[in-house]
C-alpha cells in the first residue's frame, strides 16, 4: 500500500505549448520568491550557521 511519502511531490506536465511552459516557469519563480520572503529570517539563520560551521577556506593555509 502506498504511503503519502511514496507519492511524487510535483508532477511535471508534458507536451506544453511554448506559452504554457513560459507561464509555468514564471509561476514557479513567483512562488519561489514568495516562499523565500516568507522564510527569509530562517534562511538567513541557516546559512549563517552553515558558514560558521564550514572550515576556513583561506588559500594561504596549507592543506595539512
Amino acid at each position: 500500500m502506498l504511503k503519502p511519502s511514496d507519492l511524487p511531490i510535483v508532477c511535471v506536465p508534458v507536451d506544453l505549448s511554448d506559452e504554457a511552459a513560459a507561464k509555468l516557469v514564471e509561476f514557479l519563480q513567483e512562488l519561489t520568491d514568495v516562499i523565500e520572503r516568507h522564510y527569509e529570517a530562517q534562511l538567513q539563520r541557516h546559512y549563517r550557521a552553515a558558514e560558521c560551521a564550514a572550515p576556513s577556506s583561506d588559500p594561504t593555509d596549507p592543506p595539512f
